[in-house]
């Protein structure tokens, strides 16, 4: 582990050939190593976003956060971008994907990465980390506590997204998911779905749901903030990516 890191904020080439923002940060030395794209929750590319990007370069890892919301408010504050973002539906899917790939071309042609990169996302980024692990060439997959990889979206829900139903079966690396037993979105009725096609499916994975745990339970700085259940969840975060990204 190292608490010595380089980050800054670079231009990647995402969907449809676009530049996109990104913030990328990287521990120093040599040394081969895995890497991670994180995916920012639907509030948008945030302080606390990068926050768990640095928290990443500190076990070892190159990191780049794409900023999904470039497109649509590229010089605005996060909270601004993220609200035109939301009334546009969110970041559509195949433009998520192309993103994704882009940010994964990016760490794996750096001159001292291993050529293993693994995805983590929160909240919306959850359901998204999923969808890349079905359709991108990742090895390792995180979900914290995404809605709709199963379940069905309400019409108020603000995001125009379908579940990940059908997308399962080409899920292409093992996931790691972490859950609360008091969300809703997801609900444990829909964790419970989950956990049966990817038994189905022989998928390798490992759901957790904790008990007296709500959504955004990593979200230092709100209410729904849950030390224990956090403080688990990074720990087997940790020992997920040691395995599959080889750090």
């Amino acid at each position: 582990m190292s608490e010595s890191m380089t980050s800054s904020f670079i231009m990647f080439t995402g969907a449809n050939g676009d530049q996109v923002q990104g913030y990328f940060v990287e521990p120093d030395g040599s040394a081969p190593r895995g890497s991670v794209i994180v995916i920012h929750h639907m509030p948008g590319f945030d302080r606390g976003s990068k926050e768990i990007a640095r928290r990443f370069a500190t076990m070892g890892y190159n990191v780049l956060c794409p900023n999904l919301y470039w497109r649509e408010a590229p010089d605005a504050a996060p909270d601004d971008a993220a609200a035109v973002a939301r009334a546009n539906g969110g970041a559509p899917d195949e433009r998520l994907i192309g993103d994704a790939a882009g940010a994964a071309a990016y760490l794996r042609a750096q001159d001292n990465s291993n050529g293993k990169v693994g995805v983590i996302g929160y909240c919306s980024g959850g359901r998204q980390s999923v969808l890349v692990g079905c359709t991108v060439d990742v090895d390792a997959v995180v979900d914290c506590y995404g809605a709709f990889v199963t379940g069905t979206p309400s019409e108020r829900f603000p995001l125009k997204v379908t579940n990940l139903v059908e997308h399962l079966p080409a899920l292409r690396a093992p996931l790691l998911g972490l859950f609360g037993d008091d969300d809703q979105y997801p609900s444990p009725e829909q964790v419970a779905e989950l956990e049966e096609i990817l038994v189905r499916e022989g998928k390798t994975h490992t759901l957790v749901s904790y008990a007296n745990t709500g959504h955004a339970f990593f979200t230092t700085d709100r209410s729904a903030y849950r030390f224990e259940s956090a403080n688990d969840g990074w720990a087997r975060i940790s020992d997920f990516y040691a395995t599959y990204l080889g750090a």
